[in-house]
């Protein structure tokens, strides 16, 4: 959906560049903020490592990959460096405490997606979902939008995206946060071998569910339908709005 908005270069040069502003600070703003709060909160129970490395900054550089940075300006996603964490060293203990470290990277998107979801309860700007056809193409054909509307789409992207990285993160599959959360539920022993699970296979399984929809010419997989409920649920509790994004 990304690339209809590349319509936008011929009707209206603005409406493009606000929306590719949106991406891009959703984007960026989203993994430096996410990667700043794994490392703060690590630094907070005790860990130095992060802050020994220079990773306790909102710095974007700090925190940006390279390659992560360049495919997100070719692709639309990318990742930052990850936060290096000595779990022996966190205050209440390996599994609870890197739970806690895990758990605020994808919290910290929720935030940033409500702060942004802010104008849009109040009223002050429209909900305007970017992936939404209707939005698409009044961008494209109504010459009518007001300054107003380009700040709702700006807000509304930023929203939306911030919650897809999140949620995306939720995941409990290696390398996401939400492998390192699961153990936190889990008896020792369950829980060692959870970790063990993850450690060959989680990434391989990310992968598969991630490339097949492609493999078989499909818009959506099992991750995205996974995933659809919670960004739908989050959507509607942050942007005030009782219609779903996607579904």
């Amino acid at each position: 959906m990304l690339f209809a908005y590349l319509e936008l270069l011929d009707a209206s040069l603005l409406a493009f560049l606000v929306f590719f502003g949106a991406v891009v600070t959703a984007l960026i703003a989203g993994i430096s903020f996410h990667e700043f709060s794994h490392a703060m909160v690590a630094d907070s129970l005790g860990d130095p490592t992060a802050r020994r490395m220079g990773r306790v900054s909102l710095n974007p550089l700090a925190h940006l990959d390279p390659a992560g940075t360049a495919l997100l300006f070719i692709a639309g996603f990318g990742w930052g460096k990850p936060v290096q964490v000595n779990v022996l060293s966190l205050r209440n203990g390996p599994k609870a405490g890197m739970a806690t470290v895990a758990a605020a990277g994808p919290l910290s998107n929720f935030f940033i997606a409500f702060l942004a979801g802010l104008p849009i309860q109040l009223q002050w700007v429209q909900w305007l979902p970017p992936f939404n056809n209707n939005v698409i193409n009044r961008f494209i054909h109504d010459p009518s939008w007001q300054t107003s509307d380009y700040f709702g789409l700006y807000l509304s992207s930023i929203l939306l995206l911030s919650i897809i990285i999140g949620v995306f993160n939720l995941i409990p599959l290696f390398p996401l946060d939400g492998h390192r959360v699961v153990p936190f539920f889990l008896p020792d022993k369950m829980a060692g071998d959870y970790m063990h699970f993850q450690s060959r296979y989680g990434f391989i399984v990310l992968i598969v569910l991630i490339t097949l929809p492609f493999l078989f010419g499909q818009q959506f997989g099992l991750l995205f339908d996974i995933m659809a409920p919670l960004i739908n649920g989050l959507v509607r509790l942050l942007a005030g709005t009782d219609t779903s994004v996607f579904g």
